[in-house]
């Protein structure tokens, strides 16, 4: 049997420039016989170096090369297994699935032109949003013919490498840099998946990729909520920004959830004549912004106290601002979690879970379904910790008495 080699050559035609990138291309050689594959990337000559290097999606790239590699190495091997003769041209084929198209950004294109279309709200579409930006910045989405389960792999694997933003608190604490969630990145699925199931109803794919990949990408771990314990609610609710400052914002904003279970969503929608009052209390029945879903809350005296201080409405701050300030407030009193603002929303749930009943908390927090609400009542030990202190005391006493 023949013996052949592959390896990744940079700009073979030697087009590069300090400005223009060269292209990456497989050579296959059997028998002193040269072949070229066209991997599709184009590198600068400073971010190549037997790799690619010195760019965000180096790895990624790097991960696409491995990848490619690795399919024209089984190509020529069953070429020459079978004694048929090695056209570059037939492997080319078999590795791209199919032909560019003159634009290639046509797929991230006809995205655009759809969102004004969907029916979302303005929080959904600003996910929609920055999908199209991850494309871009990924580089390997673009045209259909880049819509392989092979891509969506690596669009994964990226995903997975992007890294936090840290705010100036967590810099100065020395905090180490994070990955987005396992959560964000099935959001990201989400939305494309959404796109790309839209392409095919209306003709434009012949196949959906994610059809093949059902289960393949996790959710991430939606059952072990994290939330605040009372002390770290209390230590958040002892700090006093200085007034009007975007501080003392955040953290009245964030004190009125802990009391209401109300999402982000719905504290910038709120509306101060949808209340009233009911045995002196103020109360309402309102519909989350999010589902739709109705919910019923209480608005205890804290909260009174934070609405006399904005003129009984909520002030309104941009979520990634929020976030932001959340975060200082975190570090200023030595919570060493991600404060969050759905955060808020987790941390009422748990508190109240242990004082009403379950569909009770469910009207409170306007779930579509109880298996949601279910998930704080499993959050907290404390009340398995008392199981286990009864159930000792019982034995205790049937020793004694025996």
């Amino acid at each position: 049997m023949k013996n052949f080699s592959t390896a990744v050559i940079f700009d073979r035609k030697h087009k590069a420039d300090r400005e223009t990138e060269g292209l990456l291309e497989i050579r296959i050689i059997i028998d002193r016989k040269s072949y070229y594959i066209s991997t599709g990337i184009r590198v600068h000559a400073r971010e190549w170096a037997g790799m690619v290097m010195h760019r965000p999606d180096a790895d990624a790239l790097n991960d696409r090369l491995g990848m490619l590699m690795k399919r024209v190495a089984e190509e020529v091997n069953d070429c020459l297994a079978n004694q048929r003769e090695v056209v570059a041209s037939v492997i080319r084929e078999k590795i791209w699935e199919a032909k560019r198209t003159p634009s290639s950004d046509e797929m991230i294109e006809w995205f655009e032109g759809q969102l004004p279309l969907l029916k979302i709200k303005p929080g959904t579409m600003k996910h929609y949003s920055t999908l199209v930006m991850r494309l871009m910045e990924f580089g390997r989405l673009r045209a259909w013919c880049d819509l392989t389960v092979e891509n969506l792999e690596l669009f994964d694997a990226w995903l997975h490498r992007i890294k936090k933003v840290q705010s100036d608190a967590d810099i100065r604490t020395g905090k180490p840099i994070e990955t987005i969630s396992d959560g964000a990145v099935y959001n990201y699925h989400k939305c494309l998946k959404a796109l790309v199931r839209r392409a095919f109803r209306f003709g434009i794919i012949k196949e959906n990729p994610y059809d093949r990949l059902t289960g393949q990408f996790a959710r991430g771990d939606k059952e072990n909520i994290e939330y605040l314990t009372d002390d770290e609610m209390a230590a958040i609710e002892s700090l006093h920004p200085i007034e009007g400052s975007q501080m003392a914002v955040a953290r009245d904003l964030f004190v009125f959830q802990l009391y209401t279970g109300l999402a982000y969503a719905d504290t910038q929608v709120f509306d101060f004549s949808k209340y009233k009052k009911v045995d002196g209390r103020w109360v309402t029945t309102g519909h989350r912004v999010k589902t739709g879903v109705e919910y019923v809350i209480m608005l205890s005296e804290e909260c009174e106290r934070i609405l006399s201080k904005y003129g009984w409405t909520l002030p309104k701050i941009d979520n990634n601002v929020y976030n932001h300030c959340l975060k200082a407030l975190a570090a200023a009193v030595g919570i060493d979690k991600r404060l969050h603002t759905h955060l808020a929303r987790h941390s009422f749930g748990t508190s109240m879970v242990e004082h009403v009943p379950i569909q009770d908390l469910r009207k409170m927090m306007g779930h579509k379904d109880i298996k949601q609400t279910l998930r704080y009542a499993k959050v907290k030990p404390d009340s398995i910790y008392e199981d286990f202190r009864r159930v000792e005391d019982i034995k205790k006493n049937k020793k004694t008495e025996g």
